[in-house]
């Protein structure tokens, strides 16, 4: 009986080995729509070698104006182009200046504001910081203050709910302005009042009257863009407005100079929807194709 034991034994093993290496349908002989796991049983994964970064010049990239030899107009033919590309446009149209700086990436900037000789009309809503029913918040509002006081002001900044774009304090209220902890709120647009900017000033009816004429302007990414004049100015009005920035600028950049270095690389003259061009310093020069007074007046 032993031996034939151990044949049925085998018999049963040889039977449970076969039952359990049933083969497997392959992935072609069974449509897709009943194992889609089958079909996409495989995955390959990619290992990409991470890019270097490249590292940031110490400063601001600016290609030579002589050696690519890009075109400079003067201020009339300037002019000319960007007044033929204003035709048809909504009213409102400004001259602009982008001023290219040869500087660093990291150290400080330019930041200021310039009363122009020809000033660009602006719709400009001050609110002035003082004491709420004193004599400077009546001059204030006589001087074309839109919003005063100290609390009311605060709680609408707070709930950023304020239609003004120039903010002024006067000395008085210093203390309760830096109390109120608005930076945060007002710092990124431009609008929390310092002596340096003289934004904190003691004669507030002065202040907006002397600011409704002037133009801020602030050095971003190595480059200062400011509102230069309307349309309608002549190539001399527009000239004093340029000549009186870049004065300005120039000497900023002068009394930076032991920190750090700073000078005008290019000046580029646009429109609100015209391209830039870059001015070669000159009104103009030769025989010109236009007349000034054609460079002047509405389109």
């Amino acid at each position: 009986m032993a031996p034939i034991d151990r044949c049925l034994a085998s018999m049963a093993r040889l039977s449970l080995v076969q039952s359990a290496r049933v083969a497997r349908p392959s992935a072609e002989s069974i449509p897709r729509f009943l194992a889609p796991a089958m079909v996409h049983s495989r995955s390959a994964v990619t290992i990409r070698p991470k890019k270097a970064k490249k590292a940031l010049s110490k400063d601001f990239k600016r290609q030579s104006l002589e050696k690519h030899q890009f075109p400079r107009y003067t201020l009339c033919e300037a002019m000319r182009v960007l007044r033929a590309s204003e035709v048809g446009q909504p009213p409102g149209v400004k001259y602009e200046l982008h001023i290219n700086l040869r500087t660093v990436r990291s150290g400080p900037v330019i930041k200021n504001s310039v009363r122009l000789p020809h000033p660009v009309q602006s719709d400009w809503q001050f609110a002035v910081i003082c004491p709420e029913g004193s004599s400077i918040a009546t001059a204030a509002t006589a001087a074309g203050a839109v919003a005063v006081g100290e609390e009311s002001i605060f709680q609408a900044i707070r709930e950023e709910k304020f239609t003004f774009d120039r903010l002024l304090c006067h000395e008085s209220s210093e203390k309760a302005l830096n109390k109120a902890g608005l930076g945060k709120i007002l710092g990124p647009r431009g609008l929390m009042p310092s002596k340096r900017m003289k934004t904190i000033t003691n004669d507030v009816a002065k202040t907006i009257k002397d600011s409704a004429g002037s133009t801020d302007y602030r050095e971003r990414l190595g480059v200062i863009r400011l509102a230069i004049g309307q349309i309608g100015h002549t190539p001399d009005q527009l000239k004093a407005n340029i000549q009186t920035v870049l004065a300005r600028v120039k000497s900023e950049c002068a009394e930076l100079s032991e920190e750090v270095s700073k000078e005008v690389h290019d000046v580029i003259l646009s429109t609100t929807n015209g391209p830039g061009l870059s001015l070669n310093g000159k009104v103009a020069e030769g025989e010109e194709s236009v007349s000034v007074a054609a460079l002047s007046g509405p389109i």
